[in-house]
């Protein structure tokens, strides 16, 4: 089944009787997707980014999330973000399109595809001038449910994810804690068992879309750390309900730079009863969980980084292609021309390693190598988006800097990715210790 055709079947399953009257014309438009694979031109009205290299399910994917994402032009994301408000239009629209299940088992109506969709989800989100808010409104519901679907039992599976892949459920994801950090296996929040329910207490911070969601999937320490056999050992991961009620369970909003939109919080803890089936898998092997939603994770915000380098790319040059001065566009300088150059060379190498990082992940490769990789695309990402945005911004000059260009958002945006989940630093110590062999140097 082309996934075209899947996310319209959402529509069917809902009994849409407009959609059924149009099911002719939808598959004419289908046959039309798989006839059409449309590669780098240096064309003006084309994508920057070159698709050569993706799958025909990709390209599906790409196309059909494109027209999705057409109906919330900049102007809806720059209101959103100037207002702190969330984007639920889009969301309910890629719920109706069932693309909230795409990486989720058919079985419970999701789309059974691979990260490297989601990927191509993503990156396509943020491509139309959504950037990091539009793929963040959906984010945690596509990486953070993989080590549910993969861990959790058969029954918990039913329950759980077709609410989630119905949009009638919205979960984020509760790791980080002041305290710790990147040092996931330093957190404290405690979950310690009462009869038929655990008792959940201490703090979480920088959860995103906790505002808005009905669950969480959350890390917490079942075993004290002097009792456990080996560091990763003790922490339990857990699929709660999430209802705040400014006593055992209190969110704070973060105020933050970018990507306003999606809200961002401290979470805090004081013996919240979560039920006891609500953990996902055997006691006190979480982490392990953990490590299989981030390499999800890294992949899907390396597309999502990638998606803002573009569109970032392609403001830049639409305006040094029609801004005049001293006789010539001023994209006919090379002082405005080789660091465009530069950053698109930039985007399309960090292309590269990101969906080969999925491919891996979606080929079960062992997870060491999937971590280099996705840490790697992740980095490289990052930095290509960093340096897209900066120089759309500076190639814009003044009106960079004002809100109608819409650059100066993207670039706001672009420190997400570099910051988050992972620093910088971090996956060079990784690469410098795991690959290169050298001593732990933190």
């Amino acid at each position: 089944m082309s996934i075209y055709r899947w996310a319209l079947s959402g529509f069917l399953r809902r009994g849409s009787c407009l959609l059924q009257s149009n099911v002719t014309a939808a598959s004419r438009h289908t046959t039309n997707l798989y006839t059409r694979r449309r590669c780098f031109s240096s064309s003006p009205s084309r994508s920057l980014m070159d698709t050569s290299n993706f799958t025909s399910t990709q390209l599906e994917v790409r196309e059909a999330v494109s027209k999705l994402c057409s109906q919330f032009p900049d102007e809806y994301w720059m209101e959103r973000d100037r207002k702190e408000q969330y984007p639920h239009e889009l969301h309910a629209a890629m719920v109706r399109d069932g693309w909230i299940g795409i990486a989720l088992p058919e079985e419970l109506g999701g789309g059974g595809l691979g990260i490297s969709e989601a990927t191509m989800l993503l990156n396509t989100i943020s491509q139309s001038g959504a950037g990091m808010a539009g793929a963040q409104s959906i984010h945690a519901n596509v990486y953070a449910t993989q080590p549910l679907a993969k861990f959790g039992t058969d029954q918990q599976n039913r329950d759980w994810i077709p609410d989630i892949i119905q949009g009638r459920s919205r979960t984020c994801f509760g790791v980080t804690e002041p305290n710790s950090g990147l040092n996931t296996l330093a957190l404290t929040t405690t979950a310690t068992r009462s009869g038929d329910n655990y008792l959940i207490s201490g703090q979480k911070i920088w959860i995103s879309s906790a505002q808005v969601a009905t669950h969480m999937i959350l890390l917490a320490r079942t075993t004290p750390v002097s009792e456990s056999p080996k560091p990763t050992h003790g922490l339990s991961l857990f699929y709660i309900p999430f209802k705040p009620d400014n006593t055992t369970l209190t969110l704070t909003r973060i105020p933050k730079l970018g990507a306003r939109a999606i809200d961002a919080n401290q979470v805090f803890f004081d013996s919240y009863i979560v039920p006891a089936d609500s953990l996902i898998g055997t006691l006190d092997a979480g982490f392990s969980y953990v490590l299989h939603g981030m390499n999800a994770e890294r992949c899907l915000l390396a597309g999502e980084a990638l998606g803002l380098g573009y569109a970032a790319l392609k403001k830049a040059t639409k305006y040094a292609r029609e801004r005049s001065v001293f006789g010539a566009p001023i994209g006919s300088r090379q002082g405005i021309q080789h660091p465009l150059a530069k950053a698109w060379m930039g985007l399309e190498a960090a292309k590269l390693a990101t969906y080969h990082a999925a491919k891996l992940y979606d080929e079960g490769v062992d997870a060491k190598v999937v971590g280099t990789a996705a840490n790697t695309a992740k980095y490289l990402a990052a930095e290509a988006a960093f340096e897209a945005c900066e120089r759309a911004v500076l190639t814009l000059g003044g009106m960079g800097y004002s809100e109608e260009f819409h650059v100066e958002r993207y670039l706001r945006e672009c420190f997400i990715p570099r910051i988050a989940p992972v620093s910088r630093e971090m996956i060079m110590n990784y690469v410098g210790e795991r690959v290169l062999g050298l001593p732990r140097s933190y």
